[in-house]
């Protein structure tokens, strides 16, 4: 059996030794149980635990069997990476064994794997299971390009397969790395991993049988068996007792929010309407694609166009906080706010169905040379406040405080007046009462629109938002990216290179040449100077939402001079275990083109490889 882990990533990447605290992904069995206090259950707890004992090895790699021959037979494995070290490896085991019980609880056939290691076990043969993630890139490759990045991809991915594929050191690990300059500023970098299914590797030789009560081993049943009893009965009791309490306090929060079980259930629809409504999800009719999850476009037996969300089935999200987040962001009503018409929850399926917004996103205006001449001032204008006064709604005007955090110009959609309209709440959170500011260790959005204080420490508040907002101004003012380089300007970053015009008083050439014909030249310099002093690095020195509103909407506000605004490029994020990027498009400037755990041969690795590259030509 072989276990292959490919990546290609475009930027750069550190292959950190840390061990994440949430897996990337896991997957359960599907029709195959075990009862609670069954001999199923005692071989796995048997056999995680011996799993772990084992993730010291210095090959990180050990597979073997729990009472064969049996109906109660199992068989596991794990797999580090193999750049790390067994310090590294052991406690990501110990957590992928701990973590796998909850997330599959009574299921035969699990798989779980997190950034350093994976782990697996299975009541029959180790067929593959493919599980995956995919984070996508902000930028593009340019169509001039695309045929060359193709063959280098293709062939980097060839060489590297084939080199893990005949690689062994002394402790027998078939791993592999290999990088490609792409262009003098871009490099492309590959990673490839198989199973060391070889002389050498620790693989079990004889298969394990638990001890029982009459063998010699009583001392092993004590150390092993009763810790991970009692760590079961605590984790369920613990489970128990914050589940409940969570429950309450949702409850209760969706009882403040005015959210009524009958009024759930009427924004529910049939998974055969949505499936009617677009064809069964016809490629024909996806218009957009992120992390998590497809959009297409529907039409209803009405005549209603829609838009529809198919969600991944890897969220964690749980049914009915799904079905309580759905309702609550239903109610939000604002002429600037896409509308959320209702909800679709059947087996594995999350949907989330809007209206449809005829011009899509503001990006594909915006960053294109050709469609970007449709955007005339006046255009631009009305986007930057409508933009503004949907933000203030859901800061200070509707019935919570909600913080968005992932405010770009790909989640604001344009109708067909060009009116603009704040989509995608995947990630926002919503303050109660008197709160302003929270803490979290998994950072989620887009890298080049986050505030320093989030990116860096976990610290999000309204004003967070309003360093994303003063960011997307600046793209619609000058048409270009925030995390395109500005080496020609001396300035990293958009905000730096804003910054230098401004300081130099010459605002007017940051503006985006296809608007030197016609343009406000006091609306263009209030708008800069309302951008600068919304990525200012202090908090506390940005404005509000309402003050923003009020500045674009009245010249006789005095506007206080913006300092220096903060620059994220060429900070690192601190290591910390917590600390996540996610977003529905990559954020780190980082292309992960896929990541998978299969069992496969190097022709077949190869095949899969030049098929990847035919899907994104398509």
């Amino acid at each position: 059996m072989s276990v292959f882990i490919v990546l290609s990533l475009l930027g750069f990447l550190s292959f950190t030794p840390e061990a994440a605290p949430e897996p990337r992904s896991y997957s359960c069995s599907d029709g195959s149980y075990f009862g609670p206090n069954s001999p199923f259950q005692a071989n796995l707890n048997f056999l995680l635990s011996s799993l772990t004992s084992n993730a010291s090895l210095p090959d990180g790699y050990y597979r073997t069997t729990v009472s064969p021959s049996t109906p109660s037979t199992i068989t596991g494995l794990f797999l580090c990476r193999g750049d790390v070290t067994p310090a590294v490896c052991q406690p990501c085991v110990a957590a992928a064994s701990k973590e796998i019980r909850r997330l599959c609880p009574n299921q035969t056939e699990s798989i779980i794997w997190y950034d350093v290691c994976m782990l697996r076990y299975t009541n029959g043969n180790l067929n593959p299971m493919v599980p995956y993630v995919s984070l996508r890139n902000t930028n593009t490759i340019a169509s001039s390009e695309r045929d060359r990045f193709d063959r280098v991809l293709s062939n980097m991915l060839n060489n590297v397969t084939e080199k893990a594929n005949i690689q062994t050191g002394s402790t027998g690990k078939r791993f592999a790395t290999a990088e490609v300059n792409f262009t003098s500023s871009e490099t492309l970098y590959s990673l490839a991993q198989c199973t060391p299914d070889s002389a050498g590797s620790h693989v079990s030789s004889e298969p394990l049988v638990p001890p029982t009560s009459g063998s010699r081993n009583i001392s092993m049943i004590v150390a092993i068996v009763v810790p991970i009893v009692v760590a079961l009965a605590l984790l369920v009791v613990g489970c128990c007792f914050l589940r409940k309490r969570a429950s309450k306090k949702y409850n209760s929060f969706t009882e403040d929010a005015g959210i009524d079980i009958s009024e759930i259930e009427s924004l529910q629809f049939e998974l055969a309407a949505i499936e009617a409504a677009t064809k069964k999800f016809s490629d024909k009719n996806k218009i957009g694609q992120g992390g998590y999850g497809a959009v297409y476009k529907g039409i209803l037996p009405n005549g209603q166009e829609i838009a529809v969300k198919r969600l991944s089935v890897t969220s964690l999200q749980g049914a009915m906080e799904f079905r309580n987040e759905a309702a609550l962001v239903a109610k939000l009503q604002h002429r600037n706010l896409v509308r959320l018409l209702g909800f679709c929850l059947e087996g594995q399926e999350k949907i989330l169905i809007y209206e449809y917004v005829p011009n899509k996103s503001l990006d594909r205006f915006l960053f294109d040379p050709e469609r970007k001449t449709r955007l005339d001032w006046p255009k631009r204008y009305k986007i930057i406040a409508g933009i503004a006064r949907g933000m203030l709604y859901l800061h200070e005007d509707s019935q919570l405080r909600i913080i968005h955090r992932d405010l770009k110009a790909s989640n604001v959609l344009l109708d067909a007046s060009m009116n603009p309209k704040i989509s995608d709440f995947g990630m926002a959170k919503i303050f109660q009462g008197d709160q302003a500011q929270a803490n979290t260790g998994r950072i989620v959005g887009t890298f080049g629109y986050m505030s320093p204080e989030y990116a860096m420490h976990g610290q999000f508040s309204v004003k967070s938002d309003v360093f994303s907002f003063g960011v997307l101004v600046l793209e619609i003012i000058t048409g270009k990216k925030n995390t395109d380089l500005y080496q020609s300007h001396q300035a990293n970053d958009l905000l730096s290179y804003a910054w230098n015009n401004w300081t130099r008083k010459t605002p007017l050439e940051l503006l985006d040449p296809t608007l030197r014909g016609s343009y406000s030249r006091n609306e263009v310099i209030r708008c800069i100077h309302i951008a600068l002093s919304c990525v200012q690095e202090n908090p506390s020195d940005r404005p509000s939402m309402a003050n923003i509103v009020l500045m674009l909407n009245s010249y006789s506000v005095t506007l206080s001079l913006p300092r220096k605004p903060a620059s994220l490029l060429g900070r690192r994020t601190p290591n910390r275990q917590n600390n996540v990027v996610d977003s529905d498009q990559s954020t780190c400037s980082i292309l992960w083109s896929e990541l998978r755990f299969c069992k496969v041969c190097l022709s077949t690795m190869t095949e899969n490889a030049n098929n990847l590259i035919l899907r994104r030509r398509k």
